[in-house]
């Protein structure tokens, strides 16, 4: 059952949240203050810290405490723990497709996808509860967002001869909860895994 328009509704506005950041922005034509823009990267500084130290049941009271603003601020800009997580979720995956990006460009495109698969896998140990706290919709988001990512880096690996040609991009993604349970030991398996044969 959907939401009536204009009230907030976990599962659409979570998406917004991923899709778009500064959503608000583009509905009002008007860029944020400085000093809005400011409190909001502080927010999610102090909200990625203090979830990545107590986990996602640290009171918002507190998130708003570590960033030096008011209660009141965070609310305006994450109308819920969810939404806030959902954005601190939003910015480390930019962080990650911004390093997919620079990575197509590498010279070598299988110390390049090995790299990345490295990256997806530490950022997962360390923010798994982030994680397992999304919504599934938003979820399904950062899901197809990383599929384009290890796809693209996936196809140029092969082209090169660095990973076995019959892999795909969705192989890869099942692999990566396995490699999450136990990164020391399965992390090196999955790679020697998908390696090409010498």
């Amino acid at each position: 059952m959907s939401a009536p328009p204009g009230t907030y509704n976990r599962n659409r506005d979570s998406v917004s949240i991923i899709r778009n950041l500064d959503s608000v922005c583009r509905v009002t034509g008007r860029a944020p203050r400085a000093d809005a823009r400011r409190n909001r990267v502080r927010v999610l500084e102090a909200a990625e810290a203090a979830l990545a130290v107590e986990g996602v049941g640290v009171p918002m009271e507190d998130i708003a405490q570590r960033a030096g603003v008011g209660v009141g601020t965070l609310y305006r800009h994450f109308p819920t723990k969810e939404a806030l997580v959902a954005a601190v979720v939003a910015h480390r995956m930019a962080l990650l497709l911004r390093d997919a990006d620079e990575l197509l460009a590498a010279a070598d495109p299988g110390a390049a996808f090995f790299g990345f698969i490295d990256r997806v896998v530490a950022m997962g140990t360390a923010k798994r509860d982030l994680a397992q706290a999304l919504d599934v919709a938003v979820a399904d988001q950062v899901k197809r967002d990383l599929l384009r990512a290890v796809g693209d880096l996936l196809a140029r690996a092969q082209a090169a001869g660095a990973v076995r040609p019959d892999v795909e991009a969705a192989d890869v993604m099942a692999l990566m909860p396995a490699a999450l349970s136990a990164p020391d030991r399965l992390l090196p398996v999955v790679r020697d895994g998908l390696r090409a044969a010498p």
